[in-house]
């Protein structure tokens, strides 16, 4: 336990000391996380692990009730998070595009508009760093930045428990939830324990894939998959494993120079500026636009950036060189992408 609450006191310094949680709410969390590290609710939720998934790593303190994951289901859909009650984290994470946004940089209080692209929440639970920098250690301390954040939900924590606890529903479903009031500590374990049961595992490629039907996918997509794992794209160096991402950082030299320093904002390294988080492909085809910046708008712009070998960076990774495919091979690619997209996933909805 003393080992646990020493790495949460080192993750909360770093995140409050870089400016993105409050040091009131990262006091707060600390002092609340002390001996929470049981199961309080007596109904344990029932989450479904694809095949070719691994077993998820879920927090002691934070383990899955049926509770706590209708209470960060509420909370996602609702916009009672943002300051003036106009958006909520389904605003800018919209379940049929992948749990991303369409538009390049997603608006929030007041049509304040942010700088970087929505991420996809698609299987969000494996990740162990957070943003397109990594500046989150853990997904409860990472939805602390964009209730907090001015260009996104612009919500002062107290007020924000304050609003919740003169609710007519909440604070009776966080005491079922949790055996407690309402705090920073409940707020943000609620949203996680939700966010955790988003994993998409059912496209046409896990049918093939995994369930060994070998007409789920096409001839074509057959043939993009091979393209895919081919040395001659690299596609699945960076884009590999059950969820398509080897959870890193690179450059794959999208510009000469970036305005945004990537994951050099965090670590404060030259040699990291440029570096973004490699996203998951799954649902790749909902989820446009593409880059940390939105600034391609299509699959194809996507490939053509990778065939071209990208723009000259001293960062950039050695395996952005470019290459060349047909005309037959890149509808091939572009389909078996589309093979990843998880229509059960998508067609979720706030109810």
């Amino acid at each position: 336990m003393l080992t646990m609450q020493f790495q949460l006191s080192k993750n909360i310094n770093r995140l409050t000391n870089a400016g993105v949680i409050p040091a009131f709410v990262s006091f707060f969390l600390l002092l609340s996380s002390c001996g929470k590290d049981e199961l309080i609710s007596d109904t344990a939720y029932n989450l479904e692990i694809p095949k070719g998934f691994p077993a998820m790593d879920i927090p002691l303190d934070n383990q899955l009730t049926v509770q706590r994951v209708a209470l960060g289901k509420k909370l996602f859909f609702d916009n009672i998070l943002s300051r003036d009650s106009s958006v909520s984290c389904a605003s800018c994470h919209l379940p049929e595009y992948g749990f991303s946004d369409p538009e390049q940089f997603s608006k929030g209080v007041e049509g304040r508009s942010g700088f970087r692209q929505s991420m996809t929440l698609t299987n969000v639970a494996y990740n162990t760093l957070f943003f397109w920098d990594g500046g989150a250690t853990s997904l409860e301390l990472q939805l602390l930045a964009p209730i907090e954040n001015p260009g996104e939900m612009d919500m002062n924590m107290p007020e924000l428990i304050e609003r919740l606890s003169n609710n007519h529903e909440y604070p009776s479903l966080f005491r079922e939830a949790y055996d407690r009031e309402i705090d920073p500590f409940t707020i943000t374990r609620a949203l996680a324990a939700y966010e955790r049961t988003l994993i998409s595992g059912n496209s046409r490629y896990d049918k093939y894939m995994y369930h060994e039907k070998n007409d789920a996918l096409t001839e074509s997509e057959k043939r993009g998959l091979e393209v895919f794992n081919s040395s001659r794209t690299n596609c699945s160096q960076c884009h590999s494993g059950f969820n398509f991402t080897s959870f890193g950082f690179e450059n794959n030299g999208l510009y000469e120079y970036f305005a945004d320093s990537g994951r050099a904002r965090v670590t404060t390294l030259h040699s990291d500026v440029g570096l973004f988080k490699i996203p998951t492909l799954r649902n790749i085809g909902v989820t446009a636009p593409y880059m940390h910046d939105g600034s391609l708008t299509t699959l194809e712009q996507v490939i053509e950036h990778y065939q071209a070998g990208g723009k000259l960076h001293e960062n950039k990774s050695p395996l952005i060189t470019g290459f060349q495919l047909t005309t037959q091979e890149k509808t091939d690619l572009l389909n078996f992408l589309n093979s990843l997209t998880d229509y059960e996933f998508i067609s979720q909805t706030a109810e």
